[in-house]
């Protein structure tokens, strides 16, 4: 036997015998094939888990797509007052300064994702799968919410630095050009802000983004496990691309609900220079303007994160099912000769 295999028999049946195999060769198929004269079913299939980088790299993924959903949501966000809707808004920014400003901000999005994204993935994950191990069976919905909670609080304070120059970015391409920040770039915008601001300023509005990453992180991290758990148990599907888009779908749409007044509150924190003191002086100012003033921009929000968070558990779950690390698995061989069977008895 191979030194890399280690196979255990489990249980046998008619014509077939499980066997669990914990290899880290390339092709389990060919290796099990030799050792026991089987043929694999069809219906193997291997267990793999996410490494702890791949929620910030389908992130970054996901955002290249829908950075022109996220700017005008800033725009809209950021309006003193309700002038236009996201298609006029949309318009005008093509209209005076050309379809590329649409991607005004994209690097230091890219750089937000790598941190906040990243970070909070990171947490909820390893945990989780550690978790899993040990309890031999998934997390409770509660405990879910928690981590979740948790990675997301972190990351959002991580990425708080690189959040508030996306923001600046993309809020630069509204403003006329004697007030505009013009940053080369979110490194520029980083150190600009620490030159010209000091270093404070680029934590300002952290407490909102923290307590906005956790929500989001409630509604994206941990709806996202339990419904694909509540699909999955129905029997009617596997675990494919279209449970992951419709698990996903349900985590977008709960994620915006839950986060977009908080998301309000840190756009404007994060936009002002000396306009809002504190986050409670922001709030008054913004409920002043009415209730739906927190909920501004809810249309483009939802059709900007549900699209996002669709697109980055499709492409977690692709890397993960493609490079994910192997894990210890079960798999179920058609065994042809019988003397196979006595051998595992």
């Amino acid at each position: 036997m191979p030194s890399d295999i280690n196979a255990v028999p489990l249980q046998r049946q008619a014509g077939t015998v499980q066997l669990r195999l914990n290899s880290p060769a390339r092709s389990l198929r060919r290796c099990a094939a030799t050792l026991f004269g089987a043929c694999l079913t069809d219906s193997m299939q291997e267990n793999r888990v996410s490494r702890w980088y791949f929620g910030g790299v389908s992130s970054s993924a996901a955002a290249c797509v829908t950075h022109p959903l996220d700017l005008i949501k800033v725009h809209l966000q950021t309006q003193q007052e309700v002038r236009m809707r996201m298609i006029g808004m949309t318009l005008n920014v093509v209209r005076r300064e050309g379809f590329l400003a649409l991607y005004s901000g994209l690097t230091a999005s890219l750089c937000r994702q790598m941190t906040y994204s990243l970070s909070r993935f990171a947490i909820y994950e390893t945990v989780r799968d550690k978790m899993k191990r040990k309890n031999k069976g998934p997390m409770p919905f509660h405990q879910k919410v928690l981590l979740g909670a948790f990675g997301g609080f972190t990351g959002g304070f991580i990425g708080t630095p690189t959040d508030l120059v996306n923001v600046r970015m993309q809020n630069d391409v509204k403003m006329a050009a004697e007030f505009r920040r013009n940053y080369a770039h979110v490194f520029d915008g980083l150190l600009r802000v620490c030159k010209e601001e000091g270093l404070r300023k680029l934590f300002s509005g952290a407490s909102m983004a923290s307590s906005r990453g956790a929500l989001v992180s409630v509604g994206q991290l941990a709806c996202y496990d339990q419904s694909k758990e509540l699909v999955l148990a129905t029997g009617y599907l596997t675990d494919n691309i279209l449970t992951h888009f419709l698990a996903s779908v349900f985590a977008g749409g709960s994620a915006t609900i839950l986060c977009q007044p908080l998301d309000v509150v840190k756009t404007r924190l994060m936009n002002s220079e000396v306009q809002y003191g504190s986050v409670s002086h922001c709030l008054t100012e913004t409920a002043k303007l009415g209730p739906n003033a927190f909920y501004k921009g809810l249309v483009p929000a939802a059709i900007r994160l549900i699209p996002h968070t669709v697109l980055t558990f499709i492409f977690l779950e692709q890397l993960k099912q493609h490079f994910g690390t192997l894990s210890l698995v079960d798999y179920r061989l058609t065994a042809v000769p019988e003397d196979i069977h006595r051998g595992c008895s």
